[in-house]
Formats: structure tokens, C-alpha cells, sequence
């Protein structure tokens, strides 16, 4: 049967690849190793070790190598400290003496609140496979999840981003990053990493975890510039409560229905603003807008062109908005 063995021989195939790609991850592996035998505390060594083991589905494993880089770094590169820095390190303070009824005056010392992992399930489930069959379906390649986060996963997650002294990376937008080599890689987002896959394997089973990070914001700044990801797939969730909120309208993400043109490197289509912006013009785009709500993910193709919505947050520690996003996958011509 000529069908039969064509099956069989794609089957065999897609095995030889997986088994290739894991020998790869392997050899990587081991010469990471290597060179931490030698020097233990070698950052770049450290953050490759971390980054090929969630691309070689070793999630949890990955993270505990983020976790040495941030405990391992003997003096921590003082960040920009820009007004809207300055502004959040000081409302984190005052609300951390609150919760603590200590006093947290050491800018450098990296403190983390409690992100371990929660018992049961962290994401919600797909029933039936509906959001992974809407996924298959849609064009653009965009899908909206609510409820996403069990509740005590949510609560647990939204409570490590207030508590922990993460926010390093300062924007222009007005808004602050958190990045895994620097406190971020907590066990519970691990969790959620691993869970994505298993719960969406119609979006994400052939894509493993590529970076993730979070994003606190100012309320009275912009924002994330029209950008695309160097992906193949962006979970996009906001963790903050919907009262904080004062315009139900906005708030959440812009996603154009046009791509990043294959050709273009990195820095054009994840740097030049502009550029962006002419080749949406040129091509006709139309913007799809996900308002903001709570506990809400977004799913999309990392190619599609995306902004932060206009932001009307009311101010104070607590109402400031916090998203976390998750990549996976490599941007290559094969994902389009």
C-alpha cells in the first residue's frame, strides 16, 4: 500500500529529526557543563545551560540554571534609574514595609516573594480542544482566553510580581522589565510554561519555550512601540485587577493583521518604529484590539505586528498594570 508507506516513511522522518535535535541539545548541553565545571558561576555559560534546556522541553531544569545566574551574580549591575524607576521602587518599598512591617532600603539586594509552584492545575482547560481548533482556524492567527490562570495560581503569580524586587530594565515607555536571569524564573511560571503546552497542543506542541519576561507600567505612559517578536508564537496575559482599569475600552493589545516580512532582520522589525509603521500603510493593515481585562491571555503570531493599547490606569502600586509574556518557538520562514 503506497499511502501506507508514505505515512510510515513521514513518520519515521519527523522521528529522525526529533532524535537529531535532541542529540543537538544534548552536545550543547554538554559543553555548557563543561565550561561550569570550570567556572561555576559563569553568567553567559549559566544563561545558554538555562536557555537550551527549555528549548529542549526541560522547562523546570532551565529555570533552576536562571535561578543560579540571578543568585550567582556577586554585584548587580545597577540599573537606569529613570523618574518612572525611581517612582515604583519607592511605592514597592512602601508597600513591601506595609506587608513586612520592615523597612527594604538596599536597591541592589535581589528579594523574590514566594513563586512556587501551586497544587493542581495552574492553567484552565481547554475543553474539547475549542481554543486550539479557533487557533487552526483564524486568520490572522490570533486567540483570546479568559479565565486563563486557576485561581490560586493567579493569586499566587500576581502576588510574586508585587513582592519581588525584579524590576530592573527600564523603558522609555514608561514601563519596567523583568527578566528570568534576574529573579524572574520562578518556579510557578515554570509551571505555566510546561502547562501551556499540554493544555494548547494544537498551538504550542511544536514550539518549546523560547524567553519570557514581565512588564509592570506607569499609568501615565505609553507603553510597548509597535514591534514583532523574534518567535513563532507570543501567550501574552495581564495580571492586573479590572477596577484598576478606567478605560474598559483599552488598555490591553493592538495586533495588526499583517506580518513581519521575512527579510527584514531583528533590529527593523522589533526597533524601527517607523519602518513598522510604513510598511502597515503600504500593505493596507487593519488593527484587531484586545481590550484589557483581568486574567486574560492572548495568543498570537509572533510575525503579526503589535502594540500596547492606550493605558488609563488609576495610580498607586497596586492599579499598576502587569502583563508577562511567554515566547515560543523560532521566527523561520516555515512558521508562516
Amino acid at each position: 500500500d503506497i499511502a501506507h508507506k508514505t505515512e510510515a516513511g513521514g513518520v519515521r522522518l519527523r522521528l529522525g529529526h526529533a532524535q537529531a535535535v535532541r542529540q543537538a541539545f544534548d552536545e550543547v548541553l554538554a559543553s555548557q557543563q563543561r565550561a561550569l565545571a570550570l567556572r561555576p558561576h559563569h553568567a553567559e555559560a549559566l544563561k545558554h545551560a538555562a536557555s537550551t534546556l527549555c528549548e529542549s522541553g526541560r522547562i523546570a531544569e532551565g529555570f533552576a540554571f536562571y535561578e543560579r545566574l540571578a543568585a550567582y551574580a556577586p554585584v548587580r549591575e545597577r540599573p537606569i534609574m529613570s523618574p518612572h524607576k525611581l517612582l515604583h521602587d519607592a511605592e514597592q518599598r512602601a508597600y513591601l514595609a506595609e506587608q513586612t512591617g520592615q523597612t527594604a532600603d538596599c536597591e541592589m539586594l535581589l528579594h523574590r516573594g514566594d513563586g512556587g509552584r501551586v497544587a493542581g492545575a495552574a492553567i484552565n482547560p481547554d475543553p474539547e480542544g475549542a481554543i486550539s481548533r479557533r487557533w487552526i482556524s483564524s486568520n490572522p492567527q490570533i486567540v483570546v482566553i479568559d479565565d486563563f490562570l486557576t485561581p490560586n495560581a493567579f493569586e499566587k503569580l500576581r502576588r510574586f510580581c508585587l513582592d519581588s524586587r525584579v524590576w530592573e530594565r527600564s523603558y522609555d515607555g514608561g514601563y519596567l522589565g523583568a527578566l528570568p536571569e534576574q529573579g524572574f524564573a520562578c518556579p510557578l511560571l515554570a509551571q505555566v510554561a510546561e502547562e501551556l503546552r499540554s493544555v494548547y497542543p494544537g498551538i504550542l506542541a511544536d514550539h518549546p519555550l523560547h524567553y519570557l519576561w514581565g512588564f509592570k507600567y506607569d499609568s501615565n505612559h505609553s507603553g510597548i512601540a509597535l514591534h514583532a517578536d523574534k518567535a513563532a508564537v507570543n501567550v501574552n496575559f495581564w495580571l492586573t485587577p479590572d477596577e484598576a482599569n478606567l478605560d474598559p475600552q483599552s488598555g490591553g493589545l493592538v495586533v495588526w493583521d499583517a506580518a513581519a516580512p521575512q527579510d527584514w532582520d531583528f533590529r527593523r522589525y522589533n526597533g524601527d518604529t517607523q519602518a513598522c509603521r510604513d510598511f502597515l500603510q503600504r500593505k493596507g493593515a487593519k488593527p484587531v484590539t484586545i481590550p484589557y481585562r483581568c486574567n486574560r491571555a492572548v495568543i498570537f503570531d509572533s510575525d503579526l505586528f503589535h502594540e500596547t493599547d492606550a493605558i488609563r490606569f488609576k495610580d498607586g502600586y497596586l492599579n499598576r498594570r502587569i502583563n508577562i509574556t511567554l515566547l515560543y518557538g523560532r521566527r523561520t520562514a516555515e512558521n508562516r
